[in-house]
């Protein structure tokens, strides 16, 4: 069997990881992004700019397995999530068809954010997607376009992203954070490496010819009250000091699970935050 090729349009953070994984598995990986310099050795670099209708120069002839979506929004706002997701996938669809390829499947890489629930509900791939927000309700819009393409697609809809250089929290508790404690504030997190396995998973799982589902959730095995991620963050960085400001009272309350991923055989490497932040912090120490 000839090595699989697949396309990483918006080949960042998440995209860089999921094509040394391939890479590794001897996959031929197509990374495209405005700056190729940026892409990890052995991606064949293809520059180009997903708000942009124009095809890239080096945009592949030769026919491709697979196309993932994951891209990022530049600008955080409801023109810069619509120019991202909805038109940025629209360009690329446009582009296959425009070179007559047509990958076997589709992964666009979504968000946990197209779920409005806020009362610390249990979440999965049936709950109801009503999206309150612009960032949510244009993802709604691209997963539309996604499924709605002619190519066989799957939408993994990702919840919080940490990892190396991706330190946010780590940082706030640093500074003595504070976080409502009632009623709790759920947060659902996966780290980096986990998400680009699970897209890595995926499309392995689909190259066996596994039938894959047209939605699955990245998670962790452990939402838990953001509250309880900061009291532990404290104890292991030693933190002792409070910030003067009130608690963070975010909006938004939900669980979300794994349970669909796992039953296709997915683990997640960092089960929990624990393990997750634990190997971050050892790292920066």
């Amino acid at each position: 069997m000839s090595a699989p090729s697949v396309l990483i349009a918006g080949c960042g953070d998440v995209g860089s990881r999921l094509a040394k994984q391939l890479l590794a598995e001897n996959w031929q990986v197509y990374g495209l992004r405005r700056r190729v310099a940026q892409l990890p050795e052995g991606v064949i670099g293809v520059a180009g700019d997903l708000f942009s209708e124009q095809c890239p120069v080096a945009w592949p002839t030769t026919p491709l397995d697979y196309l993932v979506y994951s891209a990022a929004a530049t600008e955080h706002d409801e023109a810069g999530y619509r120019a991202a997701y909805v038109e940025g996938l629209t360009h690329v669809l446009g582009w296959l068809k425009q070179n007559g390829q047509s990958p076997k499947r589709l992964l666009f890489v979504s968000s946990s954010s197209v779920y409005g629930q806020k009362d610390g509900e249990w979440i999965d791939e049936t709950s109801p997607a009503q999206a309150d927000g612009y960032s949510g309700r244009l993802m709604l819009k691209a997963e539309q376009v996604a499924l709605q393409s002619g190519i066989p697609a799957s939408l993994v809809r990702l919840t919080g992203i940490y990892g190396p250089g991706r330190e946010w929290l780590l940082n706030q508790v640093r500074q003595g954070y504070r976080v409502a404690i009632d009623p709790p504030l759920y947060g659902n997190r996966i780290h980096a490496d986990d998400a680009a396995g699970l897209l890595a998973f995926l499309l392995q799982a689909d190259r066996r010819g596994v039938a894959l589902e047209d939605c699955y959730i990245g998670v962790d095995d452990a939402p838990a009250p953001l509250a309880e991620v900061v009291d532990w963050l404290r104890e292991y960085l030693g933190v002792t000091e409070w910030a003067e400001n009130s608690s963070v009272r975010r909006s938004g309350s939900k669980r979300c699970s794994n349970a669909r991923a796992k039953a296709l055989g997915w683990e997640p490497r960092y089960p929990s935050f624990r393990e997750g932040y634990a190997e971050i912090i050892e790292g920066q120490g």
